[in-house]
Order: C-alpha cells, then sequence, then structure tokens
C-alpha cells in the first residue's frame, strides 16, 4: 500500500454543552485504537448560553499500525474547509455553521446531523421572530453535502431512552465513512460499561434510521412551552372562565380563557380582572362593526396582551425557576432515574435595571437617570451560580418570587401598565379610522420581549414609534399612509432593533415626514 498517498478520515463533531459530545468523540477515538488504527484528537470549548458548540476533531488513519513498518503519519490538530470527510452536528443550526465555514464539500464529506432545534442566543434577543429558516438548512445540506444523512436523532434517543450521542454513533457506522464496521464500535460501548443496554439500542436505532428512514420532510422546532397553571390558579379563575363563558362570543372563549389564566398565574384575581375588562373594550369596540366578522381585533390583542401583561421579570422568573414541574422536566431530559440525584445550577446577571424594576417609581426613576447618565446599566452587572437544588439556594429564590404582592409597587409594574392602557387607546383611535391601521398598532406591541438588555432596546423602539409615528399620524386624515408607515418603521426596527438607529430616523421628521418613510 502506498501510505504516502493515503489520507486520514478526517470527523469534526459539533455537540451542544451538556450533550456528551466528548463520550461520542472517545468512544471514535477508542474504536479507531482496539481497530488497530493511528488516531488522535482535539477539542475546542464552546461558549456560554448557547452560542456556539463545542467542537471535536479526529483524524484515523485507515491503514493499520502494524502495516506501517514503524512510520508514523502526521496528522493535524485542526479542521480545514473542504477537508473533512464526515461533519457530525448534535443541532440543526450547528449543521448550518458548518455549512457556513466551509466545512461540508459535495466531494467528499457525510453531514450526519439531527433535525430538532434549540433556539441560539441570537434568535431569541432580536427584536421580532429571529428565528433561522431550518429548511433552508435542510435543502443547503442536499447541494452541498456528498451525504445529507438529517433525521431528528434526538426523537430517536428518547425513544430508545438513550443519550443522543449513542443514536449518532449508529448513524456514523451506516455512513461507511470509518475503516472498521459496527461490531468494533458495539464492542467499544460495551466496554465503556455504562448503560450499555440503552446505548445499543440507541446506536441500532441511529444506524436502522439511516438506512431505512426516509430524509426529513419537515424539521422538528421546539414545541412552545406549555402555561401549568397550579391548582391555585385554576381555583381562583373559576369565577373568571364562567364570565368568560357568559360575555364572550364562542370563538373567543378559548384564548381569553388561557390569558385569564396566565395573567392570574402572573400576579392575582384582579389582575385577571383587569385583562377582562381591557380586552371587554376591544370586543365592544368590534361588536358596533358589523362590517366585520369573526373579531379579528380582538383575537388579535386577546393573545398579544396577556403575553403583555405576563412581561417576564425577577419575580417571573424566580417563581418559575423554583416550580416543581420544571425540577421533573429537567430529570426526564437528562434521563435521570428516581434514585438519582441532579444538581440544577442557574447562572444569573443581576444589575441596576433588574434592582429598579423592584423598587417604588420615586426611588428607581433617579437611579436609572443616574445610571444612564453615567453609562452604568451596561457596566454594572454581577455574576451569580445558585444551586437551586440545594437548600438554601431554592429558598433564596424562592423568597424572590414571594414577592409577588410588591409587584404591584414596583417601578416596572407602574411602567408596563401605563403602556398597556396607551397602547390599547391607540388601537381603539386607530379601529375608528381604518381596521389595518389598529391592526398594525397591535403588532407593535411584539417589540416588546425579554428582560434586562432585550427588553430595554425593545422598549426603546417601541415608544419612540409611539411617540414619532402613531400618535402624530392618527391626527392626520390619511389613515392608509400611516399603515404603510408604521409597516415601514416595524420591518427597519426587525432589521436593526438598536433603538439608536431609529432615533437618528426620525431626529428630523417633522409630523409629515414621518409618515413618509421609505426603506432605505
Amino acid at each position: 500500500m502506498k501510505t504516502e498517498t493515503t489520507q486520514p478520515v478526517s470527523i469534526l463533531i459539533a455537540a451542544l454543552g451538556g450533550e456528551g459530545g466528548g463520550v461520542l468523540s472517545n468512544w471514535l477515538v477508542e474504536s479507531a485504537m482496539t481497530a488497530g488504527f493511528p488516531v488522535q484528537s482535539t477539542s475546542i470549548p464552546g461558549v456560554a448560553q448557547r452560542t456556539g458548540a463545542t467542537t471535536y476533531y479526529l483524524e484515523i488513519y485507515p491503514v493499520p499500525i502494524e502495516e506501517l513498518e514503524g512510520l508514523e503519519p502526521v496528522l493535524t490538530l485542526t479542521p480545514g474547509p473542504g477537508e473533512i470527510d464526515l461533519m457530525i452536528a448534535s443541532e440543526l443550526l450547528e449543521a448550518g455553521r458548518a455549512m457556513q465555514n466551509g466545512f461540508i464539500s459535495p466531494d467528499r464529506t457525510a453531514l450526519i446531523a439531527s433535525t430538532h432545534r434549540f433556539y441560539a442566543v441570537a434568535e431569541k434577543t432580536v427584536t421580532g421572530d429571529g428565528r433561522y429558516q431550518a429548511e433552508s438548512i435542510i435543502r443547503a445540506s442536499e447541494e452541498l453535502a456528498q451525504k445529507s444523512l438529517l433525521r431528528d436523532y434526538r426523537f430517536l434517543a428518547e425513544q430508545s431512552g438513550s443519550i443522543i450521542n449513542a443514536v449518532l454513533l449508529g448513524a456514523i457506522a451506516a455512513s461507511e465513512k470509518l475503516p472498521f464496521g459496527r461490531e468494533m464500535l458495539e464492542q467499544t460501548i460495551q466496554k465503556c460499561g455504562i448503560a450499555v443496554e440503552e446505548n445499543l439500542k440507541g446506536f441500532s436505532a441511529g444506524f436502522h434510521a439511516v438506512l431505512e428512514s426516509p430524509p426529513p420532510s419537515i424539521p422538528s422546532e421546539p414545541a412552545a412551552e406549555p402555561l401549568r397553571e397550579t391548582q391555585s390558579t385554576r381555583r381562583l379563575a373559576t369565577s373568571l372562565l364562567e364570565q368568560v363563558r357568559q360575555d364572550f362570543p364562542e370563538e373567543l372563549q378559548e384564548l381569553t380563557g388561557k390569558g385569564v389564566l396566565r395573567t392570574i398565574d402572573f400576579q392575582d384575581l384582579r389582575y385577571g380582572k383587569l385583562y377582562l375588562k381591557r380586552l371587554a373594550t376591544i370586543l365592544n369596540m368590534e361588536k358596533k362593526d358589523s362590517s366585520k366578522q369573526g373579531f379579528p381585533l380582538t383575537i388579535k390583542v386577546a393573545s398579544n396582551l396577556a403575553m403583555w401583561m405576563a412581561y417576564e421579570d425577577v419575580v417571573r422568573v424566580a417563581d418559575l425557576k423554583t416550580r416543581s414541574e420544571r425540577i421533573s422536566k429537567i430529570r426526564d431530559e437528562v434521563h435521570a432515574r428516581k434514585d438519582d440525584l441532579v444538581e440544577i445550577v442557574d447562572y444569573l446577571k443581576p444589575g441596576i435595571e433588574e434592582l429598579c424594576a423592584l423598587l417604588p417609581h420615586f426611588i428607581a426613576k433617579p437611579l436609572l437617570n443616574w445610571a444612564s447618565r453615567n453609562k452604568r446599566l451596561e457596566r454594572f452587572h454581577f455574576g451569580m451560580h445558585l444551586r437551586t437544588t440545594s437548600i438554601t439556594g431554592f429558598l433564596l429564590v424562592r423568597f424572590l418570587a414571594m414577592l409577588r404582592p410588591w409587584r404591584r409597587l414596583s417601578y416596572r409594574f407602574t411602567l408596563e401598565q401605563s403602556l398597556i392602557e396607551r397602547w390599547l387607546d391607540l388601537v381603539l383611535r386607530g379601529a375608528a379610522q381604518n381596521h389595518e391601521l389598529a391592526l398594525e398598532i397591535i403588532e407593535c406591541s411584539k417589540l416588546l420581549k425579554g428582560y434586562g438588555e432585550t427588553h430595554r432596546r425593545g422598549l426603546g423602539n417601541f415608544q419612540i414609534l409611539l411617540d414619532h409615528v402613531i400618535e402624530p399620524g392618527l391626527g392626520t386624515s390619511r389613515p392608509g399612509e400611516l399603515v404603510k408607515a408604521i409597516c415601514s418603521a416595524r420591518e427597519h426596527v426587525l432589521a436593526n432593533p438598536e433603538p439608536v438607529w431609529l432615533k437618528e430616523k426620525m431626529n428630523d421628521a417633522d409630523e409629515t415626514q414621518t409618515l413618509q418613510i421609505q426603506s432605505s
């Protein structure tokens, strides 16, 4: 054999934190060594908060050591674009990153990736819907890879009771890119001695999925987290749910009922009553307009209003983190047995804004103004690592959750309620002029999301739109132009969410110019 012309099998693995990518890498290294092939592996740690995966790079020289006659191949430490034989990604976006970085080539690369999604930070923090199009990644994989072996490997792992890396190892065996076969990989799993039966089942599921299952047509997106109300929430809501059945049309009852449960779960029964009172103003307005059927404005407001009224703050986050169903869900995700101990560490980074959100308005407002003048909003933060499965960690977070009654006196609560009332008033004024105008004003509330920097950005954009586009425009007799102006401004914000950009756009505009915003 002419070893000087033999190329190593290059394998690049991109795994999310906590998914055991190192286990998959070790299985491959151990199998190659047992089979008698030279192998080398390196790893590059990822970064926190789902901004990138940990990558593992392996090279296996496909000539047995005994045939090299004392020679040693030179293996590289880092992957090179266009030089990857086998790319494995434990989540779909990581496959997209690999394609973007040039690691997938149609002449040699087999791509194995799971089609499920875990949203990245960049997708969560943008204004509006920042999700990457999973269908585009799948189509690109079919064009760029020599073999596109995309399946929902996470689902197969759940079905078999194993970890996703065992399933991916089975898919690797079926790819026929390794210089050794399935038996050697199964032998390595057995030699490891940890969850052998489950991992062999997962291995078999991944192997047969590649050989027998069709490619995915629709990728599996993360399911929306359902609202799981406590029993006390449902008991409190009984009277209001009955009111919904009596006062709201049948097509609105299910959605409105969910809004009632969410707002009561967030605060209290009085807050749920306020939700219904606010929604009833929109419903009564639509009932008077016989030209519209199906109450489209009320449906939109019911959803957006419930989400807005149950905004994220320190109290809400603390409440959700200490609920028993969260612990149960995490135990299910890590496949913990009944007698296994699971430790959960929550990473928090509170700052001046989070502190002021809980303080009364007369204290919080001057403090925030001082912090803004001295550029302390972004700089003054302190990191916390709380073990919420320990007694002290749980009690500390639970104490924050118990501040719910205090929330009504807080600066953030006062600010949110004032904005909600202003927004609803503008919706009513817009509906009096034009139905499409009211819908555009309703959609603007989606600019508000999250907390901290994300919320501050969205709030700045939202207030600028109210002050410079919507309110000045409602004073004119050109609702059609105002609809276009709001839509154009909102699209600009979604493309560039920084409030500084929108302020510059509006700075020199008078009321007439505001109505003529053009896309740049």
